[in-house]
């Protein structure tokens, strides 16, 4: 393939109703994308809308986990290339409803990864996988040769769909290439199960913050201009050998408590709070961070903010957004 220029180009969102894939949508439509999506049920609050995105892309009414809504999708809009960014993202109703997870995000992408294969247009896909597909390592951090250990219903689910998606690379040459993110984070995350929006939502509404773990769990969090940057960056390389059918991280490598995370919350918000501590989060991973050097060395790619600025931004959406 020759390398991709957005304008004018088809390009297929799944998931762009949700956080990331609404930003990714965003970005490509000020690119001049042609921007397509496939959506099951638009909720009331959806990025769609807070982005202001609903007029700008069109929305095929469909759902991933069949076959023929991915195809309509696919071909009836000449799609050229895809980022397949739809999962059940979130732990605990992953945990507790693992079919419907390993519906959608197995399942999902091997009907987007087949329509892809059997398509006449199409020249490029990204599949998004997650950290939580190395599961618990020993080594930290983890990097791209670490093995794929995801033991909870959500992180074999990413896991799985990386080894389907390796093989329609290794069989039928697709190209393709997958992104391992950290925690993402930034405005417009109205999933309030994470722990970034949540905080931020109940600072700025003057309620007590609630943190479900112990406050001692270590993540690594990627501020949401770093992803879709990250993104656009291996889209647009995935011309190269070294790229294709690669699996890339992308991350701080800077990883950060959840208490610790919480005391940087309440300074740039400016609030002596107290959170209420649950210590109920489980099967959950209690030290993960990323080695982003492949990224560096093979795309250019690193991140611009750290957690202080990028939190900054994100507080600063919240409070413009809740005054409304």
């Amino acid at each position: 393939m020759d390398k991709i220029s957005w304008k004018n180009t088809n390009v297929l969102v799944t998931g762009a109703d949700g956080f990331i894939g609404s930003h990714i949508a965003k970005a490509l439509v000020e690119k001049g994308a042609r921007v397509v999506t496939i959506a099951r049920d638009i909720k009331k609050t959806n990025n769609m809308d807070i982005l202001d995105l609903k007029d700008k892309i069109d929305i095929v009414r469909g759902d991933i986990i069949n076959l023929e809504d991915c195809e309509r999708a696919i071909n009836e809009y000449d799609i050229e290339f895809c980022f397949h960014i739809a999962a059940q993202a979130i732990v605990g109703p992953a945990n507790r409803s693992p079919l419907s997870t390993f519906g959608s995000n197995i399942k999902g992408t091997w009907n987007i990864l087949e329509t892809c294969r059997t398509s006449k247009t199409i020249k490029g896909i990204i599949i998004a996988s997650s950290d939580k597909a190395y599961g618990q390592q020993k080594k930290l951090p983890y990097t791209e040769d670490s093995p794929l250990n995801g033991y909870f219903p959500y992180d074999a689910s990413k896991a799985c769909a990386e080894i389907i998606a390796r093989s329609y690379f290794m069989t039928y040459n697709l190209p393709l290439a997958i992104t391992r993110n950290a925690n993402t984070y930034g405005p417009a995350d109205m999933n309030m199960s994470r722990i970034i929006p949540d905080v931020i939502t109940r600072l700025v509404k003057d309620e007590q913050p609630i943190i479900r773990s112990d406050g001692n769990p270590e993540r690594d969090y990627l501020y949401i201009k770093d992803s879709v940057n990250a993104y656009l960056i291996l889209a647009e390389n995935l011309h190269r050998k070294e790229v294709v059918g690669q699996a890339f991280n992308f991350g701080t490598g800077k990883p950060i408590s959840v208490l610790d995370l919480y005391k940087k919350m309440i300074k740039i918000v400016g609030k002596d709070v107290k959170p209420k501590i649950l210590g109920q989060a489980k099967n959950e991973i209690d030290r993960q961070y990323l080695d982003s050097s492949k990224a560096k060395k093979v795309l250019g790619w690193e991140p611009e903010y750290d957690i202080d600025s990028g939190l900054k931004e994100t507080i600063e959406w919240y409070k413009k957004y809740f005054s409304k």
